[in-house]
């Protein structure tokens, strides 16, 4: 019996997004998840306690200085859990772009030797910190107890707001990811990034605070809107923001079509340089 050989070739098409494969492979990319979870919290004191003292300790920093000191309004809620609400959303995307955009450097030897959709290395780092998510949100419900503040019904919708999350951090990952093999600085740029688009993100104050005729530059961020409603609805507003939310998933949608695009065509050639 003759032997079967497979021969792949990359495909010539501008958009040549193979979805099936991805589907094919969709083991691999829960292990490689599973993988980033190891290795984040191998040899570490406090283990997976980390997810929930990163924004629980950055919401206590922030409380100080821009709750008492500075006095940014709140929206008539308790500041710390007006800042965690925002916090928990805000540190998995950034933790997420952050590892998504180093994924294919970090694992230059596995890129370089073995084949598998090289997408699966930014998924599987916006993957991974779902996990995270989800064990800071465990404070959160205390905070609200604590502060008598209860979530509305469209608390529903908050998967939905935690997936375009995890979109807009893997169109951004995707296109650094692939920027990075090439120019290895940019990993260094990514923090400075990632700092920058903190502030200009309504995490330590509320949207409220920009009025007037300067009021739509928020929304030019696509994290505006997500981080407002998934916000209102912890904090039991029953107005919630649909217009703000409806440019985030616009914008969201082109981001990570464009990151996944410009990564696919790029795919070819990341064996030979990194």
């Amino acid at each position: 019996m003759s032997d079967i050989v497979k021969v792949i070739k990359p495909k010539r098409s501008f958009f040549n997004i193979d979805l099936r494969e991805i589907w094919a492979y969709r083991e691999l990319l829960y292990f490689l998840a599973w993988k980033q979870i190891k290795i984040r919290y191998k040899q570490t004191a406090l283990g997976a306690a980390w997810a929930i003292l990163q924004p629980l300790l950055t919401m206590v920093i922030f409380s100080i200085i821009f709750g008492k000191l500075l006095g940014v309004a709140s929206d008539g809620v308790p500041y710390p859990i007006f800042a965690y609400s925002g916090l928990i959303i805000w540190t998995y995307f950034s933790v997420s772009l952050t590892q998504a955009s180093t994924s294919l450097v970090s694992n230059s030897n596995l890129v370089s030797k073995v084949y598998f959709p090289r997408l699966l290395l930014p998924m599987s780092a916006c993957l991974a910190g779902l996990l995270d998510y989800a064990i800071a949100s465990i404070v959160l419900v205390g905070l609200m107890f604590y502060f008598n503040v209860f979530c509305t019904a469209w608390v529903i919708i908050l998967p939905v707001l935690v997936l375009m999350s995890m979109l807009l951090a893997s169109g951004i990952g995707f296109w650094l990811s692939a920027v990075s093999v090439k120019y290895r600085d940019v990993q260094y740029a990514i923090p400075f990034f990632v700092q920058i688009l903190l502030y200009a993100t309504p995490i330590i104050y509320p949207v409220s605070i920009i009025s007037g005729k300067y009021s739509w530059l928020l929304n030019l961020n696509p994290l505006t809107g997500i981080v407002t409603v998934h916000r209102a609805i912890l904090l039991g507003n029953p107005v919630l923001d649909w217009t703000s939310l409806g440019i985030s998933a616009i914008f969201t949608a082109l981001i990570f079509l464009w990151g996944l695009v410009y990564f696919k065509n790029y795919e070819r050639e990341f064996a030979d340089v990194i």
